[in-house]
């Protein structure tokens, strides 16, 4: 959903923009914009309260000037919740006076990418609606009541991770609040089968959809390395720079000497320079199992064997996703793939590699080995319209809240 650098997607949203204003017509000509005064620091994470921290939900009021004809709230810090998941993105407005035409105000959601790009979501104009992109058939108002913009968002995908824009415009004037959706999730690092130090930026992020998964945020590196991922390789992040996590300083990752936290190399020459990368995923629709045999295989059988048995064989995010979510752990190695050899730890044994819990990397040995099994995939297809992760938009009773601080029951908190 990032944009790309031929600019694809702003002549996309450009032309979206000319179809709707010309299907609405003159009710949106002779818009004017103004400053906005946004209370930035209330919606960084860095800059969350202690109170926030614990869960408490608060509201900021982003105001025009002391006389603002229109006003918007939205939430502060993030909404989080997982793949598969469905979310709210809260936002309220009101004018002062109250004296506007319901028909006449403009409501328009956007997602903003860090290179300030901007991806058209959802814009709505008195009853007419349009939601572009890979967001159609799973954007809908909440409409809980006169003054909501809120969106609910279905089926959330690892893309739809990000910085979304509400935008309420009332004739002349308008105002807008900033919501970040955030996953629950794992970042791995990753390299290929030829070696450490072996992708471009593009690259990076064709192995990470590849195995099942997207480029890491900053954000999501340093939320992991918190939790104690420490990695001595650097990698690519989805804003194109290049950093590393080290909860254990050591001279051959930067000197002993120098403290923990995440390296940064900063942003880099994203066709000629190679490094690995730091990918994410969340949880799964479908269980990741190991696949009892009595013989060991190599990896065309394995892939043979996991067929046969109504799956596939398990992608590197998977079993990253399956060792989170489903607290998967098994003390045998096993085919991805990608050809790579790994298994999952969660209760640290000395038999099973170490007094961390994790997922173990073995390499990629000639798949002609006959030496291991195999970790295989089965999607859980009953959950999906037909397998495609698409799904239905609730009834109206069940898309209306009955306060503004509502959210779904599948969408696990706001902090």
């Amino acid at each position: 959903m990032r944009e790309s650098s031929d600019g694809t997607g702003n002549r996309e949203r450009e032309g979206g923009q000319r179809e709707f204003s010309r299907q609405l017509g003159p009710l949106i000509c002779g818009k004017m914009s103004f400053v906005v005064l946004i209370l930035t620091s209330a919606l960084s994470v860095s800059s969350l309260t202690a109170d926030t921290e614990k869960g408490r939900r608060k509201v900021v009021h982003v105001l025009e000037d002391d006389t603002g004809a229109v006003i918007v709230q939205t939430a502060p810090g993030k909404v989080v919740t997982h793949r598969g998941g469905s979310i709210t993105l809260p936002c309220r407005f009101h004018h002062e006076p109250e004296n506007t035409d319901p028909a006449r105000i403009r409501i328009k959601w956007t997602k903003v990418t860090d290179a300030l790009q901007f991806e058209d979501v959802f814009v709505a104009l008195g009853r007419q609606q349009r939601v572009f992109g890979s967001y159609r058939g799973r954007v809908f108002l909440e409409q809980a009541g006169p003054g909501d913009a809120s969106v609910i968002i279905q089926n959330v995908t690892l893309e739809d991770y990000g910085r979304y824009e509400c935008e309420v415009t009332n004739d002349m004037e308008d105002d807008t609040g900033f919501v970040n959706l955030d996953l629950e999730g794992v970042v791995f690092p990753y390299y290929p089968r030829e070696g450490r130090y072996k992708l471009n930026y593009h690259q990076a992020e064709d192995a990470c959809k590849q195995q099942d998964a997207i480029l890491a945020s900053h954000s999501q590196l340093h939320k992991a390395w918190l939790e104690g991922l420490d990695w001595c390789n650097a990698g690519w992040l989805e804003d194109g720079s290049v950093q590393y996590p080290i909860s254990h300083p050591r001279d051959q990752c930067g000197r002993k000497d120098t403290p923990a936290g995440v390296r940064n190399y900063g942003y880099r020459h994203k066709e000629d320079e190679r490094y690995d990368a730091f990918c994410f995923t969340s949880k799964l629709n479908g269980k990741v199992y190991f696949l009892k045999r009595f013989k060991k295989v190599n990896y065309a059988e394995a892939m043979k064997a996991c067929i046969r048995d109504g799956s596939v064989v398990a992608k590197v995010g998977q079993l990253y996703a399956a060792w989170k979510f489903q607290l998967l752990d098994r003390c045998e190695a096993g085919w991805l793939e990608d050809g790579s050899i790994r298994y999952p730890i969660v209760n640290p044994r000395s038999r099973c590699g170490g007094s961390q819990p994790g997922v173990r990397h073995l390499g990629f040995p000639d798949k002609k080995f006959r030496l291991y099994g195999v970790y295989c995939f089965r999607e859980n297809k009953d959950e999906t319209a037909g397998g495609t992760g698409m799904t239905k938009r609730p009834a109206d009773g069940l898309t209306r809240r009955k306060s503004s601080n509502s959210i779904p029951m599948n969408a696990t908190r706001v902090i």
